[in-house]
Order: C-alpha cells, then sequence, then structure tokens
C-alpha cells in the first residue's frame, strides 16, 4: 500500500475513498493530543491511539482531539469506524489539496480551512490544510504539522473561568476558525510592509532584485486568494444551516469570522491593483532611465557633430587648403571646438534637454 502521495493525480486508477495522505511529507514525530473539559474539569493528555480517546467520552463533557500529522492513516481510518465518517470525508481529509469547504452530514461537520504563516526567509508563505470534524460532543482537529496556531485555544482552556469551558462544539469550532483566520492578519501586515518599501524603491531606483520580488507577490498572491476566497462562501453556508450541531447563538460568533475573511479577501484585491500597477510603474521607470541615458548620450553625440564635421573637413589631403599654412590655424581651431560645445550646451540647457 501507498503511504503517500506528492500529488492528487498520483491517485489516478484507485477507487473512491481510499485512504492515501496526498501532500508534503512533515519532518516529525506525530502527536495525538486529547483535550476533555466541561466548566468544572479539564483532562489533558497524548494518547498513541483512537482507542485510548473512547473511555474518556461522556455526554457532560466537550472532547478536543487535535492530530498532528496526517502520514499514519491508521488514526484516520479508526476515528471513520468509530464515529461513523464517510469514507469519502476521511480521504479528503488526507488530501491536503482541498480548497476550504463546508460539508453538513446529519450526525457531523466536516469544515476544511487553510493555515497561512509566513516562512523565517523574506515572503515565504507556509500553506497548512487544517480539517474540522464537529460531532455533538467531540471535534477532530486534522493538521498537517505541530505549530503554535492552536496554542492560544489550549491555554484559554487551562483556565477555569474562560467562557470557552462551558460552551459547546460548536462554540469551540468558531473559536479554532477565528484563530486560523486571525493569522492571515499577520501576513496582511507582512505584504503591507513589502509593498510599501517596494513602492519606495520603484520612485528611486528600481533594479532586476526589485522586478523578481514583484513577480514573486504577485505568485503568492495567486495562491493566497486560491486559499482565501472560499471562505466567503464557506462562511456563508455555515450561517444558513440548519443543522442542529449549529446553534443559532454560535451562528453570529461566525458573522465575527465571516467579517474578518471579507477584510483580507478585500485586501488581497487590493493587492492584486497594487501588483498589476508596480509592474507598470517598473516598465516606466526603466524606460525613463533609458531615456535619460539615451538623452545625455545624444546631448554628447549632438555636440561632437560640428566638432567631427570640422576635422573630417580638415582632415582631407587638399594641396590647396589655405588654413593649412596659417601659423594660427591650430589654436584658432581649437577655440571654434571650444565655442561651439560651450553654445551648443547651453542652448540644450536652454531647451531643458539637461
Amino acid at each position: 500500500m501507498v503511504d503517500s502521495l506528492s500529488f492528487s493525480s498520483e491517485k489516478i486508477g484507485l477507487p473512491p475513498g481510499s485512504l492515501v495522505h496526498v501532500g508534503e511529507v512533515h519532518d516529525h514525530e506525530h502527536r495525538i493530543l486529547m483535550m476533555n473539559f466541561n466548566k468544572s474539569r479539564l483532562e489533558k493528555k497524548t494518547v498513541k491511539a483512537i482507542d485510548e480517546i473512547l473511555p474518556h467520552l461522556t455526554p457532560d463533557t466537550v472532547t478536543w482531539v487535535i492530530v498532528d500529522g496526517l502520514k499514519d492513516v491508521s488514526v484516520v481510518d479508526a476515528i471513520g469506524r468509530h464515529f461513523g465518517i464517510h469514507g469519502l470525508v476521511l480521504e479528503d481529509i488526507l488530501n491536503t489539496h482541498q480548497r476550504p469547504k463546508f460539508e453538513e452530514f446529519d450526525d457531523y461537520l466536516y469544515i476544511v480551512l487553510k493555515g497561512i504563516a509566513l516562512g523565517n526567509h523574506g515572503l515565504n508563505v507556509i500553506y497548512e490544510q487544517i480539517s474540522l470534524l464537529v460531532l455533538e460532543n467531540i471535534v477532530f482537529t486534522f493538521k498537517e504539522k505541530p505549530d503554535q496556531v492552536l496554542d492560544p485555544i489550549i491555554s484559554r482552556l487551562g483556565n477555569g473561568k474562560s467562557h470557552l469551558r462551558g460552551m459547546g462544539t460548536d462554540y469551540l469550532a468558531y473559536i479554532i476558525m477565528d484563530a486560523v483566520v486571525d493569522e492571515y492578519f499577520v501576513l496582511q501586515d507582512s505584504f503591507d510592509e513589502t509593498i510599501e518599501a517596494i513602492e519606495d524603491e520603484l520612485l528611486v531606483n528600481p533594479t532586476a532584485q526589485t522586478l523578481a520580488t514583484i513577480q514573486k507577490i504577485k505568485r503568492e498572491l495567486i495562491i493566497l486568494r486560491r486559499s482565501v476566497s472560499p471562505l466567503r462562501e464557506l462562511l456563508a453556508s455555515i450561517q444558513r444551516s440548519d443543522s442542529p450541531l449549529l446553534d443559532e447563538r454560535t451562528k453570529r460568533y461566525f458573522t465575527d469570522v465571516y467579517d474578518h475573511a471579507i477584510r483580507i479577501i478585500e485586501a488581497i484585491e487590493s493587492y492584486r491593483d497594487l501588483i498589476a500597477g508596480m509592474l507598470d510603474i517598473y516598465l516606466s521607470s526603466i524606460s525613463n532611465k533609458m531615456n535619460e541615458t539615451m538623452k545625455v548620450l545624444t546631448v554628447f553625440a549632438s555636440i561632437f557633430i560640428p566638432l567631427t564635421f570640422i576635422a573630417g573637413v580638415y582632415g582631407m589631403n587638399f594641396d590647396y587648403m589655405p588654413e593649412l599654412k596659417w601659423k594660427w590655424s591650430y589654436p584658432v581651431l581649437w577655440s571654434v571646438f571650444i565655442l561651439i560645445s560651450v553654445l551648443l550646451l547651453q542652448f540644450f540647457k536652454k531647451k531643458k534637454w539637461l
């Protein structure tokens, strides 16, 4: 059996519902973190298999299971068997090339998000698929690799007075989605600073590196738009849902996430317009620099044209050229050269060509 595939196209020929991990294989230890909580208590532990979670499930508590890493297909398969998750949903969880979406079933909800973070080197954007299974008393979160996105939520659960401790799985799903979407604003701030710096550079001294940076931003914006734009449809579907797993009071909180998503989407659209304008500015700046260079070269060429003409006339080998025999012909000729150059320079300055 194939452990992992790099591209969705490699699954061609496999039957529907085949549980094969599709995506990047991250080098980290696989982890399953379980948190079982209500207003009065919190139990937190790391387990090795899904079977260890089952004894902790009770009607008066909410259980949150975070699965870090998708390469171990057996974990996802076990969740499907124990909780009645459709095989196509399990297949989508393992395929990290999904677009953000919301699917509603009788006993559970399936949500796909894209976690987006800024890498360590420039505008190196890192994408991660985050999948949620929301059941009546349990929420499964599937992540490609460990990171700090959900750490603030885990810290809030440690506070016995936290509002989160007394809410249901739908509110926990909202908190997770809100944390993921809020990370987009960090990326937005970075784009703001980078684009502003490039705009200043374009007006002062555009270089080939400037063009490379603009092209990189343009490429990242295309991928970013593909990852973020479906959030509008996803959140609108949640608000329209009649699922008993979604309380009407909780839907109001999803409206806040919807507003944040709209702000990010509008920012991405504005960045695309800015980048298109910056490409035009770059081409105009390079053209202007070339024009300035050509203007200077043309001015010098124009000055030397009459001088070359005179030098060419007196460079002819005629016998009867009286000026060649004059005693002062050489200094006079240099005086004429200098005078013509000065007059032409003054003329060019008067015309503002220099």
